[in-house]
């Protein structure tokens, strides 16, 4: 939401009170976990990492299987194949799963049955929950899952980029053990940013009405658009145009000066993702929707032609899915 919304600047005298202390204890009565649980990084990516090499380093002998469902958010997999495991689509067992709860970059949310069934054989799940602000749903550290890791950060819902503060909460049986590397790894938060994020969190039910009130409008805009598409709950959309290449609509946008993100980028050439926060979002889904409705005239003419010379391909190239997000 940077950009789109404020959130409160500390006062001067609060960035010198600033505690780590109280933002933990803050977080975790916000997120209805125990304290002890919780753990301050600069953002969500540095969580994300640090978790993944830890369990990297605790699982140095045993399977290296990384189960991820594309497309997906690239710094999840990508940081695991890093950490020395091996990111995989497959439902066979594996050490450790990476998935976003809302989904980045298909904007929706699992049931507590789905995550049941695509973390079924898996040690330890990491789950990346930085949209989890815009769903209005708990978090899924309450639910005490064995083995399960949720990360967190300021930057989206709450548009803080100048906060550099996200944060770890651990399963019951991994705290201590967390604790002491985090506190080999992690160095503290700035007073500024301790004190920033606790001034969101205190402020949190109006940015709520005000992200809220801009995502109902730029919803409408997209469902008057395209009424076929379910709504996502997280500020983000994965348009699969169909039998068109992903990263072709996104070459063709750009052109047109619309900005989009490829689909391989999140390991998946089958859709582009969309961003739904900008105030300006109705008119620049206009000029998409132009893009996608050149790109698809543009597929069938040359599928027809393809037909009429004998040399048509089903499924159209290009468009399966990747294993990866290109390097």
């Amino acid at each position: 939401m940077v950009g789109s919304i404020r959130h409160p600047l500390p006062a001067r005298r609060s960035i010198r009170s600033a505690s780590p202390v109280d933002l933990c204890t803050e977080l975790a009565r916000s997120l209805r976990v125990d304290p002890r649980r919780m753990f301050l990084t600069h953002g969500a990516t540095e969580g994300n990492a640090g978790v993944l090499f830890f369990l990297a380093r605790r699982n140095h002998a045993g399977s290296r299987r990384c189960r991820v469902r594309y497309p997906e958010y690239p710094p999840l997999f990508d940081t695991a194949r890093w950490a020395g495991f091996e990111p995989t689509d497959s439902m066979a067992p594996a050490a450790i799963g990476v998935l976003s709860q809302p989904r980045n970059p298909e904007g929706h949310l699992w049931t507590s049955s789905e995550l049941d069934r695509w973390t079924d054989g898996v040690g330890d799940v990491v789950v990346d929950e930085t949209f989890r602000e815009f769903s209005g749903r708990d978090s899924i550290a309450t639910q005490n899952r064995p083995h399960c890791w949720t990360i967190g950060s300021f930057t989206k819902f709450f548009g803080a980029d100048d906060l550099r503060v996200g944060f770890v909460v651990t399963p019951e049986e991994d705290v201590e053990e967390y604790a002491r590397f985090h506190g080999l790894v992690h160095d503290e938060l700035s007073p500024y940013s301790t004190a920033g994020a606790l001034a969101c969190l205190h402020a949190l039910p109006r940015i709520r009405r005000d992200v809220s009130a801009i995502l109902q409008r730029n919803l409408a805009a997209l469902h008057a658009e395209l009424p076929e598409v379910l709504a996502p709950v997280a500020p983000v959309l994965f348009d699969r145009v169909p039998n068109v290449d992903g990263d072709s609509v996104a070459r063709q946008a750009l052109a047109a000066s619309v900005l989009v993100c490829p689909g391989s980028y999140f390991g998946d050439r089958t859709g582009v993702r969309i961003g739904l926060t900008r105030r300006s979002f109705p008119r620049d889904f206009a000029a998409y929707m132009e893009v996608r409705e050149r790109a698809g005239r543009s597929r069938l003419r040359r599928s027809r032609a393809a037909q009429r010379s004998g040399t048509a391909r089903w499924p159209p190239a290009g468009t399966g899915r990747a294993r990866a997000a290109p390097s």
